[in-house]
């Protein structure tokens, strides 16, 4: 199964797709509810954790996707699939929205990884647009693995960066 079929099979069913997006935002509201001024403490830090994941990677997928979508395939905005494309992005700021509400990220486990996830993703996906826009082409006799090598390096850079800047 590609891609593009999961999203097909997706779109036609969306029953599953729309249970799964109101959950999250609901689930944190009666969290709000049921926890209020308890957010910190340890069983519903950790349903706060399962919830940012559980929003989090559908969302940053699909904004991922958006631009890929935009910038590289140059998909028009009305063919956008609300379902693949929008509802994740939705559900991710709402849910974290009213997690933020009751408790502050920092004291969510995994929410600094994810941000750092998004930053990178983030940083390569516009080094990858502007090497398209500027087109750029590199020739050179440098061996393959140290390329790859060169490349962790500038990952590991990245998230040096980062963890200075958040931290």
């Amino acid at each position: 199964m590609t891609l593009g079929q999961f999203f097909e099979v997706v779109s036609q069913q969306p029953s599953i797709v729309l249970f799964y997006f109101f959950a999250l935002p609901f689930t944190a509201f009666l969290a709000i509810i049921f926890g209020s001024g308890e957010g910190h403490l340890s069983p519903w830090k950790y349903m706060y954790t399962a919830l940012v994941y559980l929003a989090c990677i559908p969302g940053i997928f699909a904004l991922t996707l958006n631009a890929y979508m935009f910038l590289f395939e140059r998909q028009p905005v009305m063919q956008t699939n609300l379902f693949t494309q929008v509802l994740p992005i939705i559900c991710m700021l709402i849910t974290l929205w009213l997690i933020k509400k009751n408790v502050s990220l920092k004291d969510v486990p995994g929410f600094d990884k994810i941000g750092s996830l998004f930053f990178i993703i983030t940083i390569l996906i516009s080094m990858m647009w502007i090497l398209e826009k500027t087109h750029i082409f590199v020739f050179t006799y440098m061996p393959f693995y140290q390329f790859i090598l060169f490349f962790i390096g500038f990952l590991v850079l990245i998230r040096l960066a980062w963890s200075r800047m958040m931290g």
